[in-house]
This record gives structure tokens, sequence and C-alpha cells, in this order.
């Protein structure tokens, strides 16, 4: 089964779109040489009424400039700054945001590649927004790009429903002299291809990726006639509507496997996944070798179980409990990161020492309640208990009642500073137990589903 990759579509769909492949070029339309020269003339008759300044040569420029490949006829080469005014914005002082006047946007505010204003809006006064970030007054239609990551590549324009607005220095403004409306939504798909952004970003100091207003100004902007320009547009927003249509079905069909997986093991703990087998032992039998004075429970309180089940409290049949201390010894540190394969393990001389193939459930953290199995010998990490789980069970139909817990656990947290699994609650998970012989079976079925499920997920 052939698996799409949807992102890996719509970049090369831009980059398409960008080389003049997307749709062909019609000799009729009007060269791109000839609308050069009437942005230009217009950018000029704004210098000449003070509305902008002349630009400034480039430090750095070269009467020969490199270009990355050849274009189609009627297309040219330009620089960002020649068809559109630039502008980086900039943060005023915290007596600006006093008041519920103009929109300030931050790089927050730019979110799959659209302005969402209703994440942790903030406004700034009026006369400031018109007095010392005159520069940076962004209104609809204006393109943002943030030019400080990572990630770099975030990229927006101001919708109708943000009249007018300001931004931070993260990002800056890009709005063309002419044609705008065209304009911007050909340099949003030029600029989210990422080719010119990548190739002129640089690193700072602390790791950063950054990109200056000077080269923003002077991004090499591979410019088509208008009219192809708006075929482009038409045809790539064609394209990524069909995308999002095949990503929304993706994302409806994991949620049906996530469901189908929940309820899989709901019917597994109600009996009803596999068939029973009068002669199985009875779970009481199981239970009182866990436990000889185990009491069964009063199954007229609960949801009527198969005959030979029984019920038990997840305390009766698991234990949480600690690794055995160790001194001078090394080990590997088994913490979280190292588990989730983020990192390599750290080797400790001291902590509290497992054996391979040890369960060990997280305590503290957001996840609280998660499970892992430890790869190797090690010292178990400090957000860390062992699952101890009783042999007279089956190990993985008790992690997947767990698993079924796993929300609620989550949701249930104790603790301010750092959250903790709230151990009383975990003690008391009720645990619908079926003889020993059918936990395999119903394993063996929930196993067969989650295979074929998870096949299906790995081909989306």
């Amino acid at each position: 089964m052939i698996k799409m990759d949807t992102k890996q579509l719509r970049q090369k769909i831009l980059d398409l779109a960008i080389h003049g492949k997307l749709v062909p070029q019609d000799p009729n339309d009007e060269p791109a040489s000839v609308l050069l020269e009437r942005i230009k003339a217009e950018k000029e008759r704004l210098v000449k009424e003070g509305k902008i300044k002349k630009s400034r040569k480039p430090t750095k420029t070269s009467d020969t400039p490199h270009y990355p490949y050849l274009l189609p006829n009627g297309w040219k080469w330009c620089r960002l700054e020649d068809i559109a005014y630039v502008a980086s914005g900039s943060t005023p002082e915290k007596s600006a945001f006093e008041s519920i006047e103009v929109p300030y946007l931050k790089m927050y505010n730019l979110r799959n590649q659209k302005i969402d204003f209703e994440f942790h809006p903030q406004y700034i006064k009026r006369e400031v927004h018109e007095g010392k970030l005159k520069r940076s007054m962004a209104v609809t239609g204006d393109l943002l790009m943030n030019i400080v990551g990572p990630p770099l590549g975030k990229l927006a324009i101001i919708p109708d429903t943000i009249r007018e607005c300001n931004f931070n220095q993260a990002a800056v403004m890009i709005r063309p002299y002419l044609y705008k409306d065209v304009i911007n939504v050909y340099l949003f798909c030029y600029l989210e291809e990422m080719s010119e952004i990548n190739s002129i970003t640089t690193k700072g100091t602390a790791g950063q990726d950054n990109i200056s207003l000077t080269q923003s100004q002077n991004m090499r902007i591979a410019l088509p006639p208008l009219a192809e320009q708006r075929r482009i547009v038409e045809d790539v927003e064609h394209w990524f509507a069909l995308i999002d249509q095949i990503e929304q079905g993706k994302a409806d069909l994991q949620t049906a496997i996530k469901q189908a997986k929940s309820k899989i093991l709901d019917f597994a703990i109600h009996g009803k996944l596999v068939p029973q087998a009068p002669n199985d032992e009875s779970a009481i039998e199981l239970l009182k070798r866990i436990n000889p004075d185990f009491t069964p429970c009063d199954n007229g309180h609960y949801t009527q179980l198969p005959d030979g089940w029984q019920r038990a409290s997840m305390s009766d049949i698991c234990s949480l409990v600690d690794g055995k201390k160790l001194q001078g010894t090394g080990y590997p540190n088994l913490d979280v990161k190292y588990l989730r394969g983020e990192h390599e393990a750290k080797t400790l001389n001291s902590g509290k020492f497992v054996s391979a193939n040890t369960l060990m459930i997280l305590v503290d953290g957001e996840n609280s309640g998660e499970v892992f199995r430890t790869p190797i010998d090690g010292y178990q990490g400090s957000t860390f208990k062992q699952l101890s789980i009783n042999d007279n069970m089956n190990i993985e139909y008790v992690l997947q009642v767990i698993n079924l817990h796993r929300k609620i656990l989550r949701e249930n947290k104790v603790g301010s500073a750092i959250p903790h699994l709230n151990k009383k609650l975990f003690k008391a998970i009720d645990v619908p137990i079926p003889p020993y012989k059918e936990q395999q079976r119903i394993i063996e079925t929930v196993n067969k589903a989650f295979v074929a499920l998870d096949m299906i997920t790995e081909s989306l």
C-alpha cells in the first residue's frame, strides 16, 4: 500500500509553481518586465509624495547577481523591495498595551499559515500605533513573514477581520506597490516553498535562525506575468483544497481508529470480545492464589459480568515499588527522554537499579500514568515507580486496562508545582478479571485487531 505524504505533495506543488511548471505560459500575457516598469513608476510616485522612503542601495551588490535557476519566457527576476514595501515590526513600551484599541500581533498569532488573533490577543494605544510604530502599521491584505526562528517560514495574510494592526520585531510586513490582492498571494506561495528563505537564513549567537530587514528586502523573487500569477494562485489553491480534504479524511480516520481501539478494549473487559469457556478456572480461584483472604465484590452494584469473572481493584493485582539502591556501580539513567528515544542514556554511579524488561510507570509530569518497559539494565529515572503485576495475571491484559484509564489518570493528577499521578485513584481502578485462559484469548484477539488497525494508520 502506497503511503501518501501530503506535506511532500504540497511542497512539490509549490516547487512546480515557482519554476513556472504548474500552469502553462501564455505568449499573449503581458511580460513581467512591463509589470515591473509599471510598479517602478508607482514606487517613484510614492517616494516623491513622501509616503515611503527611497530605497537604500545594498552595501553588497553586483551588476550580475546570482539567480538560482532559469525562468520561463515572460518571467523576470527582481528583488522583493522592487515590488513591495517591506517593514520590520517593533515592541512598544509596556504602557502602550494599557488599552484595547489597535490589535498587536506576535508570532504565536501566526498559526497554520493564518492569523489567529483569538489566541492570546493583545492591543496597543492608537497614538502609539500612529506615532512611534507608524512605519509598521499593517492593514488588511498585507503579508507577514516571521524572521526569527526556529521555525522560520511562518506566513500569513492579514484577513478582512483585522482592518489595521501592528506587530512585533520578529516579523516583516510585505505590501506590494500595485496589484496587492494578486501579488501578495503569489508571494505567499513563493515564500512558502522555503528555498529563498533557507538560502538567506543566518544563525544568531543564541542558536536562533535570523533574517534581517535588509535580507528580506533583497530576497530574490521569480516574478511571472500578472495574468500567470493569477493562474498559479488559482491552481495552488485548488490543489491545496483537495489536500486539505485528504488530510481531514486522514484525521477523521485516525480518530475512528483510536475510537475503534477503545471500543475493542471496552468489549474485552466486559466479556464481549471472545467467547467464554466453561472449563476455564474461574477468576475467584486466581484471586485467591494472589491473596487467600480476597473477598469477592458484590457484583450487583456493577454491570453484570460473565460467569467465571470477578472484580478487583488495581491494588489487588499490582503494586508500585522502588528499585534496589546501588552505590558505586555505573548504569545508564533510564529517564523519560531515553525511554522515548529522544536522547542517549547518561551513565550514573548510584541510583535505584532496575533490570531489563522491567515495567515502569510515570508518576510525575503531564503524562503521568504512561507505562514503559526498560530495554536494558539501569537506574530508574526519578519520575518513575516500578509497576509490579502479580504473576497470576496476564501482564498485557492488565496493561490494556491501565491504558483504558490513561485519560482519567491524566485529568486527575495531584500537586500544583509538579503534577503527580493520583496513586489513590490508580490503586482504586476497578478491574474486571476474566479467567486466566480467557485473558490470554482476549490479548491474542486484541493484538490481531490492533496490528490490522496500525497497518491502516501507517498507510495514511
